[in-house]
């Protein structure tokens, strides 16, 4: 009972997280092709909060309520045309970030510096896989998928690792102290 409790517990939290990513996402600064959006911010909150395994769930969630036209991405889009877009690359590089990042801090510590570092390195991996999928798109040259799909996000995304990693931090201990999540003990 106590497993299936917490089972559902964590999957409340996945919707929760999936949510605040679709809230996150409305919150931009349009550019011409991909937009500065609060979505990076969630995913690295997510992470941070939830671990890998849930935070990916998370995610997919996300993913999947866009792809049924849900309007939950950037610009209150939703529908498959977006994913196979020239921003689908960036939504898809979300599940494989919150992941990552979680992987990371569950093998380490939950700690704002391993979540700052943690987080980074999500934001690489979303950056890349964004630029990828933009690339070939809008037949792109590497220069200009970079130019467009990179160098513009660098610092927004270091910033917003940073607030992803402190706030993270901050409700990853007050929700284990509320009993609301586990404390995961570091992988051997």
């Amino acid at each position: 009972m106590g497993t299936k409790h917490t089972k559902l517990k964590m999957l409340i939290l996945c919707a929760m997280f999936a949510a605040i990513t679709a809230v996150l996402a409305q919150v931009e600064i349009p550019l011409p092709i991909v937009p500065i959006s609060g979505q990076t911010l969630a995913v690295g909150l997510t992470a941070t909060i939830l671990g890998s395994r849930y935070g990916a769930v998370s995610m997919i969630c996300y993913l999947l309520l866009g792809a049924i036209g849900v309007p939950v991405f950037a610009e209150a889009k939703g529908g498959a045309h977006v994913l196979i877009g020239p921003t689908g690359g960036y939504l898809f590089g979300f599940v494989v970030t919150a992941y990552v990042t979680g992987w990371i801090l569950e093998r380490t510590r939950f700690t704002f510096p391993m979540a700052m570092i943690a987080n980074t390195v999500g934001m690489v991996i979303t950056l890349a896989m964004g630029a990828v999928q933009l690339k070939y798109v809008m037949d792109m040259s590497w220069a200009n998928a970079l130019a467009v799909g990179v160098y513009p996000f660098i610092v927004v995304g270091l910033i917003k690792a940073f607030l992803a990693s402190w706030i993270g931090i901050i409700v990853r201990k007050r929700l284990i102290q509320a009993n609301l999540i586990e404390n995961l003990p570091k992988a051997a």
